[in-house]
């Protein structure tokens, strides 16, 4: 085989694997549907702190806005995993998609009359991430009834690929949207965004619930959590993401950088809020690379490793090119960890919990970059900036260490031994 061909075949092997899209129509609509409405998604979580702020002038009250959207989703997310597994999904999926969309369409009523109330969009925000935090774990849970066990690893890589551009686009397409025409033209893409997850959901086959699956309530919850305490691989996913969003986390500190330590000013903040998404971005279409590996839980450890190291390097430069270049190559290592995380919670958990954990899982992504705000922020209260990125970043290497040591079965996970164990048990 000659030098080109080879190159060629090293390429073709390297990039995503997009077989779920070929071999399930309905995971290829669930898809499409999903990428659009995130889009949209993202444009109103611009829009709204915007329009508090133009209000108020206060970044108090915008800081707000991201705690009452905390509460609901810890909260019914827990639940809502509980909803997921016990009813049938596709009904589940539709009520939360016309309820989501109701409240799109009270936010862009509030800003077509100008009302300019603040509680209002309090209380938006609130209600429409208590659905969210419903309709989350009940959309992740059915992927792996839609895709072979096999290809879970390259339909969470294309579906976090998804994510990651809707975070590009969404807020350039809300500055473009307020500027044009107001906060109403921003929530009006959010609603006409919705009509293409709702057709997606539309022509989803029937997905009925587990049949081990308990009644939604307080027990079903607690079932859930006593499963994730009894799976070590599990756990500890949850702790290196937990260990890496609260001590590797400096998104807060993205303007104080900016202005501090880079000398610029707005244009230079945003580059930071970008650099890690267009990383993640990047290690997408590279995803062919992920979907490989059979050691994931190494795989996670490693990514990790990576992340802590890339943003203790980034708070040590004052070179602005080489510190987005560390920013980017953390979001493609955090796009790596979760990739791996997603996989093997979805493989290890029964089908008859796969809501439940979908609802923890979403808590702990929701909860573990707002505790990070608050750790690098008051450490850069107490010291500076600059000594709380890389302090964190540090203690990120130093936390990572420490569960591999004490979790071992997290290095020697494999995930085709894996997959062969849930084979057997769903044969049983």
């Amino acid at each position: 085989m000659s030098l080109t061909a080879r190159l060629g075949r090293a390429a073709r092997a390297a990039v995503s694997d997009i077989t779920p899209l070929r071999e399930s129509p309905a995971y290829r609509r669930l898809f499409a549907g999903q990428a659009v409405s995130s889009i949209g998604t993202q444009v109103t979580q611009v829009a709204v702190p915007v329009q508090v702020y133009s209000i108020t002038h206060s970044s108090l009250q915008v800081g707000l806005v991201s705690l009452a959207a905390l509460v609901p989703l810890v909260f019914f997310g827990l639940y809502g995993g509980a909803i997921a597994d016990a009813v049938e999904r596709r009904k589940l999926l539709l009520a939360t998609s016309v309820a989501t969309t109701a409240v799109s369409v009270a936010l862009l009523a509030q800003a077509a009359a100008g009302l300019r109330s603040v509680p209002l969009l309090f209380v938006c925000v609130a209600v429409q991430a208590g659905f969210a935090a419903v309709d989350n774990p009940a959309r992740r849970s059915i992927t792996p009834l839609l895709v072979r066990p096999e290809k879970l690893p390259a339909a969470n890589t294309l579906s976090y690929g998804s994510m990651t551009f809707s975070v590009i686009v969404g807020p350039v397409l809300a500055g473009v949207a307020v500027g044009a025409g107001g906060f109403a033209w921003a929530y009006g893409i959010d609603v006409a965004s919705f009509v293409a997850a709702f057709y997606a959901v539309a022509r989803l086959p029937a997905l009925p619930a587990a049949e081990d699956a308990p009644r939604a309530g307080l027990a079903s919850v607690l079932q859930g959590l006593r499963f994730v305490r009894g799976q070590r691989i599990i756990m500890a996913s949850f702790l290196a993401d937990v260990n890496a969003m609260i001590f590797g986390m400096p998104k807060a500190l993205y303007p104080a950088l900016a202005f501090g330590q880079y000398h610029g000013g707005a244009g230079t903040a945003s580059l930071m809020y970008a650099a890690p998404a267009a990383g993640a971005l990047l290690m997408t279409g590279l995803g062919g690379l992920i979907t490989r590996v059979r050691r994931q839980g190494l795989g996670v450890i490693l990514a990790i490793v990576v992340w802590g190291g890339s943003i203790a390097v980034f708070g040590a430069t004052s070179v602005l090119w080489f510190g987005l270049l560390m920013l980017a190559l953390a979001g493609a290592a955090d796009q790596v960890s979760a990739v791996y995380r997603s996989t093997m919670m979805q493989v290890v958990t029964p089908p008859g919990l796969q809501g439940r954990l979908q609802g923890v899982y979403m808590v702990v992504v929701a909860g573990g970059p707002r505790l990070g705000d608050l750790e690098s922020g008051a450490v850069a209260t107490a010291f500076t900036p600059r000594i709380s990125v890389v302090s964190g970043g540090l203690a990120c290497l130093a936390g990572i260490g420490l569960l591999a040591a004490l979790v071992p079965s997290l290095l020697r996970y494999d995930s085709e031994k894996a997959l062969g164990e849930r084979a057997q048990l769903v044969a049983t």
